[in-house]
């Protein structure tokens, strides 16, 4: 079974995840992997602010949903989103996507 992601440890003692996700990976799933890997950090003692889980996740996109991301980051109201409501969002484009193609 091939992996649809891929997870580093920037540094384990921090904290610091990179995710980045693969080509045929839905936001789903990677919604999902995001939330597993938040919640192990929650049990080693590392808290992440609504702020900087939104903007890791906005950062593991691909290339190809830049528009989106820049859409999302240019928002006056990115500091109050929350990352169901991003995830939200995200899934809604995704469909809309796959409406389309």
């Amino acid at each position: 079974m091939q992996k649809k992601y891929e997870v580093s440890l920037k540094s384990p003692m921090k904290g610091q995840v990179e995710l980045r996700r693969k080509p045929e990976k839905g936001i789903n799933e990677m919604s999902n992997c995001f939330n597993h890997i938040i919640n192990g950090l929650k049990a080693l003692g590392k808290i992440y602010l609504n702020k900087k889980m939104v903007k890791k996740m906005l950062n593991s996109l691909l290339k190809s949903w830049e528009p989106k991301v820049a859409t999302i980051e240019e928002s006056k109201y990115l500091k109050l989103l929350s990352l169901d409501e991003l995830i939200g969002s995200l899934l809604t484009y995704e469909m809309n996507i796959n409406h389309n193609a």
